[in-house]
């Protein structure tokens, strides 16, 4: 529907004049106080003239999109309260904290919260005061605001978030503002097409609002300067229903924005109503809004003979000399008065009871609302007993078996038990990394045009679980929305291409820091666990360009309240690390494992002891018991493991003599000392294990300079030898490209000759031996494109 039929709506007359009264002046209040935030530290109710020392120091903050959020906030509540509805907010713009803020104190909520914010002058000074302030507050929507789930700190991810809030909750809506600079980030322009994965017949609603107030911070935006009918095909060929609500007037806005709530509210009743009636779910035209508003609206229109409502002079501080102009003081005096606080608040500073009555109550209130603080929804997941998929290993390092594999089998089981509390995310991998035992349970969800052929292996369903879309910053904002509203999900991509969602993961990891460590209120949610696999190791037909194990480096660092690496070497011990990921909360998990076939080591009840001591010694690959070792041989990562553990078998065969110590890694910050990570390990652990003096050689999955990162402090870290990838490959075979890294088995043997002072004298035969083994095998792979069988088909000797 376009701007004329909602005109016509409007007006139908939807407000009568003591509605269209209250409303505004609702609105008025939310203004009053995004202002007082930016500028007052002091005489917060104007009760008498404004002075210099009534203004903060330094002005920070952001008021251009600030009155938009909250005429859409002041809305939502009337048809909230009038039907009862279910809603959440969304508030895209970055720096949109006053038109968030404002509204939660005006509901109570901030004042329930944070009660020294009371209802009342002395605690609306202290609210002004916190806002952009040292020790409290940034300008964002951060995760201290009561509602929300969504930081506007980094751009693009708010429509995402929203889609990932309404999946599997029917009767939600989630209210998403988007800015029109935010708009312009890919991450945002591809969550559009989040419509097609949603089911009404089981989902929510997201009812996306695009706010074009025409200006960035300083250049106009590209979906404001477009010609209407081009903006609406846009969205109608993203698949919406656009209504448009344009224009300044306050009242005549108030009308158009009533009037369009009302039917959009219509639409979307009937949308659920057909499909929850039965029969096969149908993909509709949701509904969304493009609201046209000036930049700083209400705001003044002129500072110092320059346009400012309506440009990007309204961005952030309109002007902010007001501590050394007088004529800046009396003009903020007069945008502050034009709000008329003194028909808003009574004399204590409480909003008139008129008012107060607009919002609704309880759990209701946007701001109080249960879905947007999600650990107090969450239940814990029902999971099947990990032992059930274990693979049987009767002799260490003589069975094949695709590490994820039973995993997948594992992900299976624990959807059928909790098919509307947990889904699986991938870029079109999931059959790709070994996970398709999925689809028995569920498949892929797809609203979209069904063809015949899709019913021959394409797994898709209107009524799937497994959330697949070739965008990882969609598929993470999904998950994210998903998990912060009380669920539980797995994510799961190739590993070179995780840094698509570096920053996205960045900003998860401060939320859930500040959450855990911060804002006591905040409950609990399911941990975020990702899945790293398609590995560095074995990209051999994709080559160079798939070769980055890099996340992990980005994951070490972020809090270590929040971070956890696992590198499993085997199918048993991931099970038991995903068992005890999806059990975690308030954590970001990183799983690296490969989906190609690896020799297993572990027993299942081997697995579970090995993970939960996190790194320890092999004794079947060890000879130093009772003993101080020459060596110890140390390893972390499926690919490392194996060739460490065969560097392991040539020395234990020609120098029988050399006493040898093999260290297994699981838990990647058990590495780090247990002053800087709560899995870290204890002076003493690490010196039992590592030694205080001996050489350690490290074969590493990622790169090298890591371990040394996390392992700098302790006592041996200077006879501590890392191997790993450095930026060595193409299209290799697996033992070429462990070569061109020297993470190979015969690199190794020379690192240990090169180590022990003992053996330097009378190994050179062995050196040489393994020096030609390097130059045969990797002619064999340049001459026939494979590895060489006794390779290949290497086991741990029995």
């Amino acid at each position: 529907m376009g701007q004329r039929s909602t005109s016509s709506a409007a007006q139908q007359g939807t407000l009568d004049s003591n509605e269209l009264r209250l409303i505004d002046a609702w609105w008025r209040a939310c203004n009053y106080l995004s202002v007082g935030m930016i500028y007052l530290i002091d005489n917060p109710l104007l009760k008498e003239p404004l002075r210099v020392d009534h203004v903060k120091q330094r002005l920070l903050g952001h008021w251009g999109a600030s009155p938009a959020l909250s005429f859409v906030w002041a809305h939502l509540n009337r048809v909230i309260k009038r039907d009862d509805l279910d809603v959440i907010f969304m508030a895209g713009p970055g720096h949109g904290a006053p038109g968030v803020l404002g509204p939660a104190y005006l509901e109570g909520t901030y004042s329930e919260v944070y009660p020294d914010k009371s209802e009342d002058a002395e605690g609306m000074q202290k609210f002004f005061k916190q806002f952009s302030f040292p020790g409290h507050i940034g300008s964002h929507v951060t995760p201290e605001t009561p509602g929300s789930i969504h930081e506007g700190g980094e751009l693009g991810y708010s429509l995402s978030h929203a889609y990932g809030a309404a999946l599997d909750n029917p009767d939600l809506i989630v209210a998403c503002v988007v800015g029109d600079g935010e708009a312009e980030t890919g991450p945002l322009a591809t969550a559009w097409h989040s419509n097609k994965f949603v089911n009404p017949a089981r989902d929510g609603t997201v009812l996306p609002i695009l706010n074009l107030n025409g200006y960035k911070i300083a250049n106009p935006t590209i979906l404001a300067r477009i010609s209407h009918r081009e903006l609406e095909a846009l969205f109608e060929g993203y698949g919406y229903k656009p209504f448009f609500v344009e224009g300044s007037d306050h009242a005549e806005m108030h009308e158009k924005m009533a009037a369009t709530l009302d039917t959009i509210i219509a639409e979307i009743r009937a949308i659920h109503e057909k499909a929850r009636a039965g029969g096969e779910p149908e993909r509709p035209r949701w509904p969304m809004i493009v609201l046209r508003t000036p930049k700083g609206w209400s705001g003044p229109k002129e500072v110092k003979g320059h346009k400012a409502e309506g440009s990007w002079r309204s961005h952030q501080v309109p002007f902010a000399d007001v501590r050394a102009n007088p004529d800046s003081l009396a003009l903020l005096e007069s945008w502050l008065h034009s709000y008329k606080p003194d028909e808003l608040f009574d004399s204590s500073g409480r909003l008139i009871p008129e008012l107060r009555a607009l919002a609704p109550t309880g759990s209701r209130r946007i701001s109080a609302n249960p879905h947007a603080n999600g650990g107090v929804l969450r239940r814990e997941l029902k999971l099947p007993d990990f032992r059930s998929y274990a693979v049987e290993v009767s002799h260490a390092g003589q069975v094949l078996q695709e590490n994820t594999r039973p995993l997948g089998e594992f992900l299976r089981d624990t959807m059928r038990a909790n098919m509307s509390t947990f889904r699986v995310f991938g870029p079109d991998e999931t059959a790709s990394n070994r996970l398709q035992a999925i689809y028995e349970v569920s498949k892929k969800v797809w609203m979209g045009d069904l063809l015949p052929e899709d019913e021959d292996g394409g797994e898709l369903s209107r009524d799937g679980r497994v959330m697949e879309m070739l965008s990882e910053h969609t598929l993470v904002g999904w998950l994210e929305g998903y998990l912060l509203s009380g669920r539980h999900g797995f994510f799961h991509t190739y590993e070179a291409f995780a840094h698509v969602v570096d920053s996205m993961f960045n900003q998860h990891a401060k939320w859930l820091d500040i959450c855990k460590n911060h804002v006591p209120w905040r409950a609990s949610v399911s941990s975020q666990n990702i899945l790293l696999s398609s590995t560095v190791w074995r990209q051999d037909h994709n080559g160079f360009s798939h070769q980055d194990p890099g996340f992990i480096d980005l994951v070490t660092n972020k809090s270590p309240s929040v971070t956890r690496v696992y590198l499993p070497p085997d199918a048993n011990t991931l099970l038991v690390v995903a068992d005890e990921c999806l059990r975690s909360t308030d954590c970001i998990n990183i799983i690296v494992a490969d989906k190609q076939k690896h020799l297993q080591f572990t027993t299942i009840d081997e697995a579970v002891v090995h993970c939960a001591k996190g790194l320890g010694v092999w004794r079947r690959a060890s000879n130093d018991e009772g003993e101080e070792p020459d060596v110890v041989m140390a390893a972390c990562g499926d690919v490392a493991t194996q060739e460490a553990l065969a560097a392991t078998a040539i020395l234990r065969e020609r120098l029988p003599e050399l006493k040898l110590r093999f260290v297994n890694v699981v838990d990647l910050f058990r590495m780090q000392p247990a002053s800087e990570h709560p899995h870290g390990s204890t002076e003493r652990e690490f010196d039992s294990l590592f030694t205080v003096d001996k050489p350690v050689i490290f074969n590493f999955h990622g790169y090298p300079w890591l371990i040394h990162k996390l392992a700098y402090r302790f006592r041996n870290h200077e006879h501590l030898h890392v191997r790993g990838y450095k930026e060595k490959g193409n299209i290799n075979t697996p033992l070429e490209l462990a070569i061109l890294n020297q993470v190979d088995r015969f690199n190794l043997v020379i690192d240990v000759l090169d180590r022990v002072p003992r053996l330097q004298a009378r190994t050179a035969h062995l050196r040489e031996d393994m020096k030609n083994a390097i130059i045969a095998n990797l002619n064999h792979a340049h001459t026939h494109g494979i590895d060489r069988a006794e390779i290949t088909d290497w086991v741990w000797p029995d």
